[in-house]
């Protein structure tokens, strides 16, 4: 059994966290800490765990985490940086679903999260954990920078265009309409996440510039080995859970020809929590919501030369936790797919 620990899981990563693991054949739950909460049973703040964990938060200086096999990190930017070096040092495997790990530039990461980057050298070993992409890598990790919820649905949606020899697109322009459902902008008290604020409205956010835009920059220069550009807009749905990505991109003359279709099919055939769905269709959010899965659709509007592709996840799940349990389950040599099989749930 996978003794895990849970640092911050009073957010909703933390439960959402909690919720997999406890039901994954393989994993012993063994340490959830909170200061504000150090003592408190686990149940009594998420009933909707009643009988499935019995732990009690503790404060992280009496967790003893250094006894676990692998730490998920579900907290703010920071704190994952300030502890990860003891514990992997103690032989602990760190999964970070902060930012902390995410930018390998650390004055990048200064510039979009103002604070300096304190752990460089494990920031150069850190392995960014997108399964899809950098599975291999992953196997063999120590420390994982878990990409943002966003990011996912970005660089899935865009990768089958990008890992091609050369360029099918204009990839210097290439364009991502996206929308969270509010549970994206944590379990904290703010106006904007309020019923009476979030509800009946949609609006954009972070126009001007949005943390997630250059780890997906990053990530999509990666898989295409060659400079992109991208323009994000990201917008707030009156909803809980979700993400709905519309991407955009311009067909090059020479790849007018090319059944995009078929390219996305062929690159995700064995991938277990991406689903390419029929032509014309339109993946709803519900769809997948509660399930590690993401569903995305190519289409190709009046047959003309603009690619436009739908993407969806649970922010909470592929977008977060779900796919930090599916990256602990390669970094243990587990089936890729254990304890996350959950049927999305509908209505």
């Amino acid at each position: 059994m996978i003794k895990a620990g849970i640092v911050g899981g009073t957010g909703y990563t933390g439960v959402e966290l909690l919720r997999l693991l406890a039901q994954h054949p393989q994993v012993e739950l063994t340490a959830i800490t909170s200061r504000t909460e150090d003592g408190l049973a686990v149940s009594d703040l998420f009933p909707s765990l009643r009988k499935r964990v019995n732990l009690r938060f503790s404060d992280p200086a009496k967790a003893s985490l250094e006894t676990c096999d692998v730490v998920f990190f579900a907290t703010p930017h920071g704190v994952a940086m300030a502890q990860s070096p003891a514990l992997i040092a103690a032989g602990v495997k760190v999964i970070d679903l902060g930012a902390d790990f995410r930018l390998k530039d650390a004055a990048e990461f200064e510039k979009w999260y103002g604070m300096a980057h304190t752990q460089t050298a494990l920031l150069a070993e850190a392995v960014y954990g997108l399964p899809e992409v950098n599975r291999e890598k992953i196997r063999s990790a120590r420390l994982i920078g878990l990409p943002g919820c966003y990011p996912t649905t970005m660089q899935l949606g865009f990768a089958p265009l990008l890992a091609q020899g050369k360029p099918l697109v204009d990839e210097a322009h290439l364009i991502a309409n996206s929308a969270s459902g509010v549970s994206g902008a944590g379990r904290k008290a703010e106006v904007g996440s309020l019923l009476s604020e979030a509800s009946d409205n949609f609006k954009a956010y972070g126009v001007k510039g949005h943390r997630h835009l250059p780890e997906t920059v990053q990530g999509l220069q990666a898989i295409a080995g060659r400079p992109i550009g991208l323009t994000f807009i990201p917008h707030l749905l009156p909803m809980i859970r979700g993400i709905h990505s519309t991407l955009y991109a311009r067909i090059l003359p020479d790849a007018m020809d090319t059944d995009f279709q078929a390219l996305y099919e062929r690159h995700y055939a064995d991938e277990p929590f991406v689903d390419v769905m029929p032509p014309g269709s339109t993946p709803e959010t519900r769809s997948v919501r509660a399930s590690n899965t993401l569903r995305l659709a190519v289409h190709r509007p009046g047959g003309g030369d603009t690619l436009v592709l739908l993407v969806v996840e649970d922010n909470l799940v592929k977008g977060a936790s779900g796919q930090a349990v599916q990256v602990m389950n390669i970094m243990f040599g587990l089936p890729e797919d254990l304890g996350l099989g959950q049927i999305p749930v509908s209505p």
